[in-house]
């Protein structure tokens, strides 16, 4: 057992390591994003190191980091880009290779390689699952994406997803019998057989929302008796009452990126901030904070157990979910397009058709 007194040391010896001034400006979404990552890592970051951080507020940092790297002067020190742009924009060089050295042990064990890139973390993981009206089946709602597309067994409207259609195409391809572990590459014959299945479905499709709180609303209201959701807005629907129940099984999963700009006005503060906001305690709060997990799974032993079984990242739910495959995604064609791009315009293609 540890003493108190090694482990105030430790404690010290830690912040020691982080112990800064200044500054570092980072990009988040706004809203109640923001205030959570203020009040469960910004001020315990500034508490513990003496580093101000300042709030960028942006819905997507994509366009505000290009034109920076354009103009020659980079205003931010921590930007998030979407999975899709990150190889694109990774070969310019703007994003500065992250110093895993100041990272604590917790965090290098808790934090799976994949999720520590050379020039990126992850900053937080998310799923969309099937999401049903518990009201409208008490006993024995669907169970997989086969399930969704019984409209005899499990009777009732559907929702699905409207904007980006490559989720949306996972789990048709799962309803037509593909294999979880075949869904990519998403080839022609594959994708041929995911929207004959949603031609299938289609008239059951009362609204293809493009709002991630849309769906549990529609379930709610009973408009939807189920639909393709996003996790994070279910859980908070149901912590608020809505009788809304759900499956992980083939769930579409996915992340969220963090980088350090290079060229930034406080990249060495910059380290320290990644170090700091992955450490297992912080990504705890972080993750009761803003709703989303924090790659480091270390976290689990500081939250509530009914907490950890609703996250995507618990071992259990993530074995059954598909893995969104961006090496292929953002990978160019022989005809020199983009795979997501050339997924995406068969998608909008099919859902012009009316």
């Amino acid at each position: 057992m540890t003493s108190p007194l090694l482990a105030t040391t430790n404690k010290v010896m830690a912040q020691d390591k982080l112990a800064g001034s200044g500054e570092v400006i980072v990009q988040s979404y706004g809203g109640s994003y923001t205030a959570g990552l203020q009040q469960y890592v910004h001020e315990p970051f500034t508490k513990a190191t003496g580093i101000k951080v300042v709030d960028i507020v942006a819905d997507l940092g994509d366009p505000q980091v290009k034109a920076m790297q354009q103009a020659g002067k980079m205003d931010w020190d921590v930007a998030y880009i979407t999975r899709p742009n990150y190889p694109l924009l990774q070969p310019t060089g703007v994003f500065v290779p992250v110093d895993y050295s100041l990272w604590d042990a917790e965090s290098l064990q808790g934090v799976p390689q994949e999720a520590r890139l050379k020039d990126a973390v992850v900053l937080y993981s998310y799923a969309y699952f099937i999401a049903y009206d518990a009201r409208a089946f008490p006993n024995d709602g669907p169970k997989n994406w086969t399930d969704f597309w019984d409209v005899k067994k499990y009777p009732g409207a559907r929702g699905l997803e409207g904007l980006a259609g490559r989720r949306t195409l996972v789990a048709a391809m799962r309803a037509a019998g593909i294999d979880a572990k075949d869904i990519y590459p998403m080839t022609d014959d594959k994708l041929d057989r995911a929207f004959a299945k949603l031609n299938e479905i289609k008239p059951h499709v009362v609204k293809w929302w493009t709002a991630g709180g849309e769906s549990p609303q529609l379930l709610l209201n009973r408009e939807y008796a189920m639909s393709l959701s996003p996790d994070a807005r279910v859980h908070s629907a149901i912590a608020k009452g809505a009788p809304i129940k759900y499956t992980y099984q083939d769930a579409i999963q996915s992340s969220a990126l963090a980088m350090i700009l290079k060229g930034g006005p406080n990249t060495s503060n910059a380290q320290k901030y990644f170090a700091f906001i992955n450490r297992a305690q912080i990504a705890a709060g972080y993750t009761r904070g803003i709703g989303y997990p924090s790659p480091n799974t270390n976290q689990f032993k500081y939250l509530p157990p009914e907490l950890v079984k609703q996250l995507c990242t618990h071992p259990d739910n993530a074995a059954k979910c598909v893995l969104e495959n961006f090496d292929w995604l953002t990978a160019k064609r022989p005809d020199g397009k983009i795979n997501g791009d050339y997924v995406e315009s068969r998608w909008i293609e099919w859902r012009a058709k009316g």
